[in-house]
């Protein structure tokens, strides 16, 4: 869905995979009087294509997707336009995923526990070329910054965790491969170096990390 923007308004681009969800978030801004929704996308695919499209302010940006996800997809948008202004809207409250998002060139992040004008107010800031971290996961990275903690895939970089995640969610090589259209020789070697990195000598270990850490469900 696209809306030609002819005003002032912030131009957002949604991007969910969940079409219930991304109405949720386009009737809210719709009540605004400055945001106004210019395109949805419900992959990481169609995000980065939507992106050279429109050219929104602002993107409002899931994580957990089909294809190649969010953080990807945030890494090639800010590949190919290193100003672009990319909101995480997730329902993952781990730092890890936070600090990894920022790594990947986010400027801000909000989970889906969050009132709906954190949502509006995060939109603006963003616009205002500030950046925004909701205030409980602010208050963990500090205080996880203060007392010098350290995760396991602190050394890992973007798209090794993305890897990360998806071994630990089951998928193989080939899998990994055609869903990130990287070769499977490049999967196997980022595979090599997480297992090196971490510690693991098996998916199953991978998995239990992820498990551990709740980065994903038992």
């Amino acid at each position: 869905m696209v809306s030609t923007n002819t005003s002032n308004k912030i131009k957002v681009l949604l991007v969910d995979d969940h079409a219930v969800v991304r109405a949720g978030y386009q009737m809210l801004l719709q009540k605004t009087d400055d945001i106004e929704v210019v395109s949805e996308a419900e992959s990481g695919e169609q995000a980065c294509k939507h992106y050279v499209d429109t050219n929104p302010d602002v993107v409002v940006m899931d994580l957990s997707m089909p294809g190649i996800g969010g953080l990807e997809a945030i890494r090639r948008i800010i590949a190919r336009d290193a100003n672009a202004k990319i909101l995480v809207f997730s329902m993952h409250e781990s730092t890890i995923f936070v600090e990894q998002a920022l790594q990947a060139g986010a400027h801000g992040y909000i989970t889906k526990s969050s009132a709906p004008e954190v949502l509006i107010d995060a939109i603006r800031e963003l616009a205002a070329g500030k950046s925004h971290i909701d205030s409980e996961i602010a208050q963990q990275l500090a205080f996880k910054k203060a007392k010098g903690e350290d995760t396991p895939f602190s050394d890992l970089s973007t798209r090794e965790f993305e890897i990360f995640c998806l071994l630990a969610e089951g998928l193989n090589t080939s899998e990994i491969s055609k869903r990130l259209s990287l070769s499977y020789k490049t999967v196997a070697n980022y595979s090599t170096q997480i297992k090196s990195k971490l510690n693991a000598s098996t998916v199953a270990e991978i998995a239990r990390l992820a498990i551990r850490y709740k980065i994903v469900e038992a």
